[in-house]
């Protein structure tokens, strides 16, 4: 298995023309102010999960540059931004509604011309497949169309004035101030615009940190974000954290963290804001999202989506499933599907067609899983699928582990790679015990057919997650369904309209029901004196 793991990588010369990267990047500016400033200072490497076959043997390739910003220019980019926002007086957030929304199309338009550079990027940096980066940059795209229909709706139940108890008003939707985005590595386009996009529509300004893989891709945007928006409204920094975020943070100058990680990570960045109280956090952090597979299932259709659900870009997915509860009955019936299932997945490159097994971008990872796996076997696991946790370099062959018991690791840790946990259970209080006793709490998968054991696990579970599926993977889609978690896996709600109010405030003007404020506020609306109190309707 290893050499044919090995075989796998490529010469440089293998490689089709029109995915290489021929000459690494060298991104030597950020944006900040409006301008793209050249970075006069140090520049990390970028080097790929994809290894490349020399003389040598495999060595990772080089793909890019990019700047590592001092404590002092993170500082700057964020005063920037507070700048702009200027307590809410800047020109960003006294656009109107229509205004902002031409600027995202504007953006949009811009977007859509990068596609190319952008998906192969996303090969390149993290290692997903050219398929699956074609759908994470289309669903971005998607999402910001979404997201303009959906502030059009808001603003249209908004755009009339209500009477209630002799006092007249009207409600609408004001910014919050600065933001920091901070999205992550495995959808590095689509999920930092998933907090990017609402929290710029609704009027706040920003501060970007790239994600530690996933940089260069926000290369070819630079130039869109500096001419779709006012100045200072967009900014980025570059480098490490601890350089970087944790004096931004520090500062108490940012309004709203919006970050998708680890909760660890988060609980730092939030109290490194001396006022915690005053920070808004929208985060999208871990998961450990159980299957539960009832004797009566569907062996063929559960195996099929637990494979999906567990191995879709490398199982590198919050929404994946991270341990699968099987009844005693057909565990052997359903390890053997699945071994099957898993034997027939295409293992490549990224550009290669139908390929599913990618080399992992992050280079701590094959070791990791490596531990976990020798972890589960001293404590009576077995790898069932011939050849799974064969790791070679950045490559990292599926492992589907059983019997996995909670003395394990793998029982409660988030493994976040190719590895699969099963659970033998006998009573379905034992995995209903398991997610009301987990650190987690994002989604959960039921597969079964009968109505009455179903219906007892909704039940049980409803007020443990924040979704269930019946006879389907976890996921995410559609974007207008709420997209949030309990306990240690979420921080507030994000999906199209949700978003929308997460960066958003509510705020009424009001008025006695007196014949002269009646007068004042009529010709204010009449007039177009406001951009806030007004009734115009976008279509």
């Amino acid at each position: 298995m290893r050499n044919t793991i090995a075989s796998l990588f490529p010469h440089v010369d293998e490689i089709p023309a029109e995915y290489r990267i021929d000459s690494p990047i060298r991104q030597d500016h950020y944006l900040v102010d409006g301008e793209l400033r050249r970075w006069p200072g140090p520049f990390r490497e970028v080097l790929s999960p994809v290894w490349v076959k020399e003389d040598g043997g495999l060595a990772r390739k080089c793909i890019g540059y990019f700047p590592e910003l001092t404590e002092d220019a993170a500082l700057e980019t964020l005063s920037v931004a507070v700048r702009a926002y200027d307590n809410g007086r800047g020109e960003w957030p006294t656009l109107s509604v229509g205004e902002r929304i031409r600027c995202v199309q504007r953006f949009t338009r811009a977007l859509l011309e990068k596609r190319e550079p952008i998906v192969r990027l996303l090969m390149w940096e993290i290692g997903k497949s050219f398929r699956e980066a074609e759908r994470e940059f289309d669903r971005a795209v998607a999402y910001i169309r979404e997201t303009i229909e959906a502030l059009k709706e808001l603003d249209r139940v908004s755009s009339r004035f209500v009477i209630q108890q002799g006092i007249i008003g009207q409600i609408r939707r004001a910014p919050l101030g600065v933001v920091l985005c901070m999205g992550p590595y495995n959808f590095p386009l689509y999920e930092t615009f998933t907090t990017l996009i609402p929290s710029l529509i609704m009027g706040n300004t920003l501060v970007l940190k790239p994600p530690r893989f996933g940089v260069l891709l926000f290369h070819p945007l630079l130039d869109a974000f500096r001419d779709s928006f006012p100045a200072g409204v967009v900014n980025t920094v570059y480098g490490d954290g601890e350089t970087v975020v944790t004096p931004l943070l520090a500062s108490g100058r940012v309004d709203v963290l919006a970050f998708i990680g680890t909760n660890r990570v988060a609980d730092g960045l939030r109290r490194t804001h001396p006022r915690p109280h005053r920070l808004r956090c929208v985060l999208g952090l871990d998961a450990k999202n159980p299957a539960i597979i009832l004797p009566d299932a569907d062996i063929d259709l559960a195996a099929a989506e637990c494979i999906r659900g567990s191995l879709t870009y490398n199982g590198q997915r919050c929404t994946a499933l991270k341990i699968l509860f099987v009844h005693r009955r057909i565990a052997d019936a359903f390890l053997g599907k699945m071994a099957k299932g898993i034997a027939a997945l295409r293992c490549g490159m990224p550009w290669e067609e139908g390929v599913t097994v990618t080399p992992l971008p992050e280079p701590e990872k094959p070791d990791y899983l490596c531990g976990l796996i020798g972890d589960a076997r001293g404590f009576g696991a077995r790898v069932v699928n011939p050849g799974g946790g064969t790791a070679v370099a950045s490559f990292f062959y599926p492992a589907l582990l059983y019997p996995v018991t909670p003395q394990m690791r793998l029982y409660t840790e988030e493994q976040f790679g190719p590895v699969i946990p099963v659970v033998p259970f006998d009573d379905i209080r034992e995995p209903v015990e398991y997610v009301v006793n987990s650190n987690y709490g994002q989604q959960a998968s039921i597969f079964g057919r009968d109505t009455d054991q179903i219906a007892q696990l909704v039940d049980a579970l409803v007020n443990q997650v924040c979704r269930i599926n019946i006879n389907s993977q976890c996921q995410r889609s559609p974007d207008t369904f709420p997209f949030n978690g309990r306990k240690d896996s979420a921080e507030g709600t994000q999906s199209v309209s949700d978003a929308l109010r997460v960066f958003s405030i509510r705020i009424v003007v009001s008025a006695r029901d007196t014949d002269e404020n009646r007068e004042i506020i009529t010709s204010i609306v009449r007039e177009r004196k406001s951009h806030f109190l007004s009734t115009d309707f976008i279509l």
